[in-house]
């Protein structure tokens, strides 16, 4: 499902007005695996001028959800950088710069906690079923990602339990 999908006539156009409005505008968009976070951020990104980042490029592996929502407050929305993981060699690789005056679009799941949510100007929660998302995540990313999707999962589950990023959220999609 694409994120058009999920809105009424003109509601993304509405919301890119909202956030254009502000300065330097910082959006978090985030959203259970498979939701469409990825296909929503590259619209916003492009319309706002915006640079973009992908927690899919942060998580330290299949275990790091925590570690990259801690990331985008400390070393992204903080210290304007964020480092890259490298997937084939299991490490951290290059650090990249943040462009301190251009506006910012950081999509992944474990974007909006409360930390990160006070640091940003906009945030977006994506809500769809787990079955639905499942059948998307997977038809996406193959094998790669089926023997690691329970793992992951419960990692999601632990954080939306305890951030509540659904009420961090200005829209929910």
């Amino acid at each position: 499902m694409a994120p058009d999908e999920f809105l009424a006539a003109g509601e993304v156009e509405r919301v890119l007005r909202v956030i254009a409005a502000h300065t330097r505008p910082v959006v978090l968009i985030d959203g259970g695996s498979g939701a469409g976070k990825t296909d929503l951020a590259r619209r916003v990104a492009p319309a706002l001028g915006a640079q973009l980042i992908s927690l899919d490029d942060m998580y330290p592996g299949w275990d790091g959800l925590a570690a990259a929502s801690l990331a985008v407050q400390t070393d992204v929305l903080r210290d304007g950088r964020w480092r890259r993981w490298d997937w084939q060699s299991q490490a951290p690789a290059e650090w990249h710069a943040i462009e301190p005056t251009r506006p910012l679009v950081i999509e992944g799941c474990g974007t909006l906690s409360r930390a990160n949510r006070a640091l940003a100007t906009f945030g977006i929660w994506i809500e769809l079923d787990e079955p639905t998302r499942k059948a998307r995540a997977l038809a996406r990313d193959g094998e790669t990602y089926a023997p690691h999707w329970d793992r992951w999962a419960e990692q999601e589950r632990e954080f939306f339990g305890r951030e509540r990023p659904d009420r961090l959220a200005d829209v929910i999609l």
